[in-house]
């Protein structure tokens, strides 16, 4: 009980199992192709919308900057 305990006087909080965080850092594999295509796919097809040539880089950065952010995400909710 007393090893629980922090300095600040709270209770730490359980970790995840290993294979829980072993499966969040595998999704990482998935999910980063996965944003990188939504995004370079959504801007090409707004491309042809819109008949221009520039939006399918600006929604490709836009899908590499979500998948950096949830990256973010599981290593601080993992790590906690």
């Amino acid at each position: 009980m007393l090893l629980g305990i922090l300095r600040c006087g709270t209770m730490a909080a359980p970790r995840k199992p290993l294979w829980s965080q072993i499966s969040d850092y595998a999704s990482i594999g998935f999910m980063f192709p996965a944003c990188v295509v939504v995004g370079y796919l959504s801007g090409l097809a707004l491309d042809r919308v819109f008949h221009t040539s520039f939006l399918y880089i600006v929604f490709l950065l836009l899908g590499i900057a979500a998948a950096f952010v949830e990256l973010i995400r599981i290593v601080n909710r993992n790590s906690k």
